[in-house]
């Protein structure tokens, strides 16, 4: 199976998802767009198509309303858009951290482009780093990605990953987009990269908040009860107290049935293997599960989910993982296990 990414360019370790070229360290913008496969542009045409005339003959009549989107290095086609929609070159997304890395101390990680050109990413740290007990680290990022096919706002993103088994968990916080930890900007509306850095308030708030937040969980002990109920409630989508009585009545069915505690990885209710695969991870066999701040505790709960969806969860190839993760159905999973972890200390 071909791979979703056509290009992509790292500095450091292999990304998780082990793929792209490696760079040394500060190469300049330009160096970037061509090892990441960002140095054409989105052109485009207005649309045609081919009818007959009276007499039998092709003739080819425009239809104006819409445009085709194409690369201009290959003409390769991209999507088909109305007039009205405002597109984002592959280098301006690139162009959004000039600043950034040559003045503020960031420094890009990683960028590509998936799906041939269809969506695309850069990703940069920001130099921000905590510790939760000792020895569990995690970064702090701006994700910035955006596609030309439909799926995507161009999205800037704070990120953070944690070192230990290089999870990324998009930091959206309560408030207003200011201080949420996002910005997004639909294709209806020309991309201003000044403006999104002022909304995205470039600075310590977010990160800061969001590691406040993160100690908040490491410091939540919770019971086996509360663990099966916790993964229960993100892949079945339910609340935590409906999660609670699912397994409340699964365990009496487990003892009436005088099944043994050791057999009870059988489920069968929706999502139990995958569940299974989250619990164990909690439990010890997950990167970083015994360490302090995880070890039995609402942060060990959210990192397992973060590891299964980034490491674990089936998908066809790594390249599909990394866009489900970030941008897909992984992404709305990992945001569904914060918003319930973050629910248990309150």
């Amino acid at each position: 199976m071909a791979h979703q990414i056509e290009h992509m360019a790292y500095v450091g370790t292999t990304p998780w998802h082990g793929l792209g070229q490696q760079l040394s360290p500060n190469q300049p913008i330009e160096v970037w767009a061509k090892q990441a496969g960002m140095d054409w542009r989105i052109e485009s045409s207005d649309v045609s198509y081919m009818a007959r005339n009276q007499r039998g003959q092709s003739i080819i009549m425009p239809f104006e309303e819409q445009r085709v989107l194409y690369r201009s290095d290959t003409h390769a086609p991209l999507s088909v858009v109305s007039q009205r929609y405002q597109e984002v070159q592959p280098l301006e997304i690139l162009e959004f951290y000039r600043d950034l890395t040559e003045l503020s101390g960031f420094e890009l990680e990683t960028a590509g482009v998936l799906k041939g050109g269809k969506k695309f990413w850069a990703l940069a740290r920001t130099g921000q780093s905590a510790a939760l007990k000792g020895k569990d680290v995690s970064h702090g990022y701006v994700l910035l990605a955006t596609a030309c096919d439909g799926t995507l706002a161009t999205t800037a993103q704070f990120t953070s990953i944690r070192v230990v088994c290089n999870n990324t968990l998009a930091i959206a916080l309560k408030g207003t987009s200011a201080s949420a930890g996002v910005v997004k900007v639909p294709h209806s509306t020309k991309f201003d990269a000044d403006k999104v850095k002022q909304q995205l308030g470039i600075s310590v708030h977010a990160w800061n908040e969001h590691m406040y937040e993160m100690k908040q969980l490491s410091q939540r002990r919770v019971s086996q009860q509360e663990a099966a109920a916790y993964f229960d409630a993100v892949f079945n989508n339910s609340t935590m107290a409906d999660a609670e009585d699912n397994i409340i009545q699964f365990y009496r069915q487990v003892a009436n049935q005088n099944i043994a505690h050791s057999n009870t990885n059988a489920k069968t209710e929706p999502n139990g293997r995958a569940m299974t695969k989250a619990m164990n991870m909690f439990n010890g066999q997950g990167r970083g599960a015994d360490l302090a701040s995880a070890k039995d505790t609402a942060y060990g709960l959210l990192c397992s989910m973060t590891e299964f969806v980034d490491h674990e969860r089936r998908a066809m190839s790594r390249d599909h993982r990394l866009d489900s993760a970030w941008f897909g159905q992984g992404a709305v999973l990992k945001q569904r296990a914060l918003e319930t972890a973050l629910k248990m200390v309150v």
